[in-house]
């Protein structure tokens, strides 16, 4: 084992928490402005991504339904990544690329916000979910990495980690996700 090597991880790790604090106050408040908007109104999140990000999205519905820090009431929100019947029922009939379009086509509306994670933010079945949304009238927001890829373009608020690396940037996804639970929390419960 190398411990210059473990060394240089923990830097880039700080490093990159640092960007983060310097460079992304503002659209971290703006994601969850728009969170705390939709709960607010009656509406729901959907979240959705592929691998890590789809654990993102899982973490993130835990988190709004049961609680992140304070006893409170449930809030609405749906990780479309669990349902395995409907994600290989529709992979197989419909293609890959559509398994969160048609589930966002099935349940957002303009009350609601839809969540797409990815690290490269070019993930086609990403983009669709996103897509689907802005067509049902829901808000979108994006978590992605690196130059934003192409999901700057489907979304009202892009949260772009300001790294390259996909480990950094998925660090960076969920420090960034418990920030804005952290404030929606306060937020709806009037702290």
């Amino acid at each position: 084992m190398n411990r210059e090597r473990l060394h240089a991880i923990f830097q880039d790790q700080l490093d990159a928490h640092r960007r983060l604090a310097e460079q992304s106050k503002e659209v971290l408040m703006q994601v969850a402005g728009a969170l705390a908007d939709t709960i607010r109104r009656g509406g729901k999140v959907l979240l959705f991504g592929n691998g890590g990000s789809a654990a993102d999205a899982q973490h993130v519905a835990a988190e709004l339904v049961g609680r992140f820090s304070r006893e409170r009431a449930a809030w609405p929100a749906i990780a479309l990544t669990t349902d395995t019947s409907i994600l290989t029922s529709v992979g197989n009939d419909y293609g890959f690329e559509r398994v969160f379009s048609r589930q966002v086509e099935a349940l957002a509306g303009p009350d609601d916000i839809a969540v797409g994670i990815s690290t490269s933010g070019r993930s086609p079945n990403v983009l669709r979910g996103l897509e689907a949304a802005r067509a049902a009238g829901a808000a979108t927001i994006g978590f992605t990495g690196g130059s934003g890829g192409e999901m700057t373009d489907y979304c009202d608020i892009c949260f772009t980690a300001p790294a390259d690396k996909t480990a950094r940037i998925q660090e960076l996804h969920i420090a960034a996700w418990h920030a804005v639970c952290e404030l929606v929390e306060a937020e709806l419960t009037g702290e």
